[in-house]
């Protein structure tokens, strides 16, 4: 297992609710009309001020790869309207309608969906990783990310086959 490095900025939140199971990784672009680069923190208290507990996502991925904690990983996102029950939420930042991600955030995605994919137990694949557009009617992740969503379930399979528990490359 590769662990990622993820910087935790120990947002507070209102009342969340624990997430039983976990069955689907969602993958997210912010798709604001320009390509931006929110920090996790500005995220949250954006959706704060919508009156939510915090931020929905539980994890975001910024341009250069940085991947930060939001909501807690055993709660309930707010992230899939009807979804978030069973499902965990990462943010890549951008809209990638109109811009590609970087290399540094397809590389941080893959080695986020192996780690937790390993937590909860679950096969890398289209059924289980899949764009924000697979669960409900929108653009999300938007048309440059979802396209490279099979990279990046067969880097995050790579990684799972090639590297133990202890993070040691074992592959030849």
């Amino acid at each position: 297992m590769l662990e990622p490095t993820i910087t935790d900025y120990g947002l507070e939140f209102g009342y969340l609710e624990p997430r039983d199971v976990t069955d689907q990784i969602v993958i997210h672009h912010t798709g604001n009309p320009t390509d931006d680069d929110l920090s996790a923190e500005e995220i949250h208290e954006s959706h704060k001020a919508q009156g939510w507990a915090g931020i929905g996502y539980h994890f975001v991925i910024r341009k250069d790869g940085t991947i930060e904690r939001g909501r807690p990983m055993d709660t309930i996102g707010a992230h899939a309207y009807g979804e978030n029950s069973h499902t965990i939420g990462i943010h890549v930042c951008g809209n990638f309608d109109i811009a590609e991600p970087t290399d540094s955030q397809i590389e941080s995605c893959s080695v986020l969906v192996q780690w937790l994919a390993l937590i909860y137990g679950l096969e890398i694949n289209d059924a289980t990783v899949v764009g924000h557009c697979d669960l409900m009617a929108t653009a999300c992740p938007g048309e440059n990310l979802y396209r490279q969503l099979g990279k990046i379930r067969g880097k995050a399979n790579w990684y799972e086959q090639n590297y133990n528990e202890d993070g040691e490359y074992i592959g030849q």
